[in-house]
């Protein structure tokens, strides 16, 4: 796929702002988008469909991309915790029942708070453990669990199968394999804790309902006074503190799974996936992973079918190579979506690939730098170029 030709805005704006830290809550509200309350942006109702670890299979996709198509823009925005929105949006009513069809929506009182994600090649390719099925006693956790109805939108999970993929994304609980043992993180951060690994999705529950005791107008365990709170009722065992590489590409491209198998790594260029490939993906009839870095897998093919879809999806601009331009570059919405957004980001963002090879860029309309990646620079639009939030680590 080529970069765009036209930008909105000189990329070449100012510097040397420093990042000094979140911006400060505007509203006690969660405005934070689901399947059933939609957010009202400046293209219409945007709904945010929770997908945990990414996983959903064919015939999910396929009734999401008939919804966008049918009720919304065409498109499905993947986003940084692996989940999928629809905007556009012009009947929420019958969106909210594809939604229920494809059976995505297992719980209208939690569907905004099952926000999970987990090592996306896990029980397929490496790691120290198959934590698939931990994903779904996690979200079973959530969802029978009452009082976690009223977790925030934003609060997220994480369970990293050892490979230091997804503990970098600094979610507010996470687990990581270690080998017989589990750490528990807050913030991405390793509190000391050690785990059996059967307890693993009980511990992120118990730190999520006690999140919700303390936190006050805290959105995020991050923001907490003193997020150790959280964790009193356990007893660290390691020394605690130590922190993960974040990860800003996810797997791309030819995959060769254990069992012999092939997954392909499909990269979606800013994260916009348009009906018709994502019909094609459908069609391919395989188990799909949608990953934090806004790429999709798809799982346990052979290695004649890993070869048409190749010859079939590439030419539809799903990127498969992982030296691609398209790696190191990312966009919040922007204009004309957002009505906060100062320029057309996507638009400068594509007309940038390849401008700072090795380096990711994420580019946002305004200061609320929605989607920004862990790692990277973070570049702000000021209606008159860009101005440095954060730089490269």
């Amino acid at each position: 796929m080529q970069p765009r030709t036209a930008c909105s805005r000189k990329i070449a704006g100012r510097r040397g702002a420093p990042y000094r830290g979140r911006v400060a809550r505007s509203r006690d509200q969660d405005a934070c988008p689901g399947a059933l309350t939609l957010h009202q942006a400046a293209d219409g109702a945007v709904a945010r469909v929770r997908l945990p670890g990414g996983m959903l299979t064919a015939e999910q996709l396929g009734g999401l991309a008939q919804a966008a198509t049918g009720f919304g823009s065409g498109t499905l925005e993947l986003t940084a915790r692996g989940n999928i929105q629809l905007r556009g949006i012009t009947d929420t009513s019958a969106v909210a029942d594809a939604v229920a069809a494809t059976g995505l929506l297992p719980s209208a009182s939690h569907e905004r708070v099952r926000n999970i994600v987990a090592s996306p090649l896990s029980g397929r390719v490496g790691g120290l453990a198959d934590v698939r099925a931990w994903v779904g006693d996690l979200d079973a956790r959530i969802q029978a669990n009452p009082a976690l109805a009223d977790l925030p939108g934003r609060f997220w999970f994480s369970i990293d199968d050892g490979r230091a993929d997804v503990s970098g994304l600094s979610a507010d609980a996470g687990v990581h394999v270690l080998g017989d043992s589990v750490a528990l993180l807050l913030a991405g951060r390793d509190t000391g804790i050690r785990l059996d690994p059967a307890d693993a999705t009980a511990a992120l529950a118990a730190v999520a309902a006690r999140f919700l005791d303390i936190r006050g107008q805290a959105w995020r365990v991050s923001e907490l006074a003193d997020p150790v709170e959280l964790v009193k009722d356990f007893s660290p065992t390691a020394p605690a503190g130590a922190t993960f590489a974040p990860v800003t590409r996810g797997p791309v491209g030819w995959i060769e799974q254990d069992d012999g198998a092939v997954s392909l790594g499909a990269a979606v260029p800013l994260g916009v996936l348009q009906a018709r490939p994502a019909e094609y993906l459908a069609a391919i009839n395989a188990p799909l992973v949608v990953t934090p870095w806004r790429s999709v897998l798809v799982c346990d093919l052979d290695e004649g079918a890993a070869d048409v879809v190749l010859r079939v999806l590439a030419p539809m601009g799903l990127v498969f190579d992982d030296n691609s331009p398209w790696l190191d570059v990312s966009a919040c919405v922007g204009s004309p979506g957002c009505e906060r957004s100062a320029a057309d980001v996507r638009a400068d963002a594509a007309q940038a690939t390849g401008t700072a090879a090795g380096h990711h860029r994420h580019f946002v309309g305004c200061e609320r730098a929605c989607g920004s990646p862990a790692a990277g620079a973070v570049l702000v639009a000021t209606g008159e170029g860009y101005e440095l939030r954060r730089a490269h680590p």
